[in-house]
């Protein structure tokens, strides 16, 4: 099992848009010892900051965990990823996601239908204009959703040695899951996610999709950005639980997160959850999430036990694991993670 880091964002206080701050989260990436690094489409670009690493990093892997598909088009997506795939030698992976219907027409003002079936044809799209430039053959690609059938040699970007990068999508629900497993390279699963959903539930659903094409298990990689609850004394887990309450509590709170919930029998936390969320009564929902809750969405306790945490629940699942921390993480405390999660 790899493990992963992010950058882009605010990691360990610094505001990921400002170039030094970047190139100190890259450096720390590197000293860490992280297999690769991620950035997300949340308040910044997920692209620009990959450009930056894959200059100053030789070996880290860089994806995008995610970029949003349908805020663009295929040729847009084809165009940047092929660059970066480029610029770092063949080590992009693009992760894509679906967002939902309200920030694509309301905040990106996109069309939004059938997305299940729109990524599936999303991504052949992208691969058909990849296999255009790569090996010269005319682009003729006509679908339900998007249609590409001019690449004219002045706007044909020259073949490189490297290939076109893997897509992982994010899924949540059985049918992306299915469409993963039936079109990309891996998924991305959702941070809000138990070993027990994963094993009996999502991976499952994956594997039905992978059955409908032509790879297997070890063709596809499983992406898990997971929960982590750590410090270097007690003050700092302290801080680091509660911290991770509030992001579970936030997630719980959203009817598409429910049947994780549902599969503990915790249905009803969902509901006040939700409940509350509505009423804007945010402080109020961190405190139930209790430690049982708690323990079972995320890995929690000192760094060597978090890291034995993660390898004890996901290494025969799991390819690559990526530590999401939402509070400020120290670099020895990330040392002394990756360290331990990486034990024989």
């Amino acid at each position: 099992m790899l493990v992963d880091g992010n950058i882009g964002g605010s990691i360990d206080g610094t505001a990921g848009g400002d170039l030094e701050a970047l190139e100190h989260q890259i450096a720390s990436a590197e000293r860490t010892g992280f297999d690769g690094v991620w950035t997300t489409e949340v308040g910044r670009d997920p692209f620009l900051p990959l450009a930056l690493a894959a200059r100053q990093s030789p070996s880290l892997t860089l994806g995008t965990a995610i970029a949003v598909a349908f805020a663009r088009n295929p040729m847009t997506v084809a165009a940047t990823a092929n660059d970066l795939q480029g610029l770092s030698s063949g080590r992009f992976i693009l992760g894509l996601g679906s967002q939902v219907k309200a920030h694509i027409t309301r905040r990106f003002g996109m069309p939004w239908s059938e997305p299940t079936e729109r990524m599936a044809e999303f991504v052949e799209a992208v691969r058909a204009i990849w296999t255009c430039w790569q090996d010269g053959s005319d682009l003729s690609f006509e679908g339900r959703f998007y249609r590409h059938t001019l690449m004219t040699p002045m706007f044909r970007p020259p073949a490189h040695q490297w290939g076109a990068p893997p897509i992982v999508l994010a899924a949540v629900g059985p049918r992306m899951n299915a469409v993963a497993g039936r079109t990309a390279d891996g998924v991305i699963v959702h941070s809000f996610m138990t070993e027990r959903h994963l094993r009996d539930v999502t991976l499952p659903q994956i594997s039905a999709g992978l059955r409908e094409s032509p790879r297997d298990r070890a063709d596809f990689t499983v992406c898990l950005p997971g929960l982590v609850a750590t410090g270097a004394h007690d003050a700092e887990l302290g801080e680091a639980m509660e911290a991770v309450r509030s992001q579970i509590a936030f997630y719980g709170a959203t009817p598409a997160y429910r049947s994780v919930l549902d599969l503990h029998g915790w249905g009803g936390l969902h509901e006040e959850l939700h409940r509350l969320s509505v009423a804007k009564r945010w402080d109020e929902m961190t405190a139930l999430v209790d430690d049982d809750v708690l323990g079972e969405f995320a890995a929690v306790g000192s760094p060597d036990d978090v890291g034995a945490t993660v390898r004890r629940r996901y290494a025969d699942i799991v390819d690559r694991f990526t530590l999401y921390a939402p509070y400020p993480m120290s670099e020895a405390v990330r040392n002394a993670v990756v360290a331990a999660a990486r034990e024989s």
